[in-house]
């Protein structure tokens, strides 16, 4: 089992920032880019899932729950790498995924 802590962390870090981050801020970008990344989470989760389903895309249900759609698709993905058998995935798939989340956090405009 891997420990996804690192992967928890960085998006409830982000997650924070967007639920804090005035409306302004988020029509202006930070709420696109949180969504661009939970859709992204979302996809790599559903692809380590169910390998031969084509992914689901996930809606955009508005600037203020981008946040919350970070925390689903980021658990999610970090409860499929938790659980999964070990060797069954490599690690690069966890260290990709942190990866995204800090380039995220890092480019945001909050």
């Amino acid at each position: 089992m891997l420990d996804t802590t690192e992967l928890t962390a960085a998006v409830d870090r982000l997650a924070d920032r967007l639920r804090a981050a005035p409306q302004s801020r988020l029509q202006r970008g930070a709420a696109a880019a949180g969504l661009a990344l939970a859709r992204d989470l979302a996809v790599r989760a559903q692809r380590l899932e169910a390998p031969d389903a084509p992914p689901r895309t996930m809606p955009d249900a508005g600037v203020f729950s981008v946040a919350d759609q970070l925390m689903v698709a980021g658990n999610d993905l970090a409860e499929i790498l938790r659980t999964a058998p070990a060797g069954s995935l490599p690690a690069r798939e966890l260290d990709e995924a942190v990866a995204a989340v800090r380039r995220a956090a890092a480019t945001a405009t909050l």
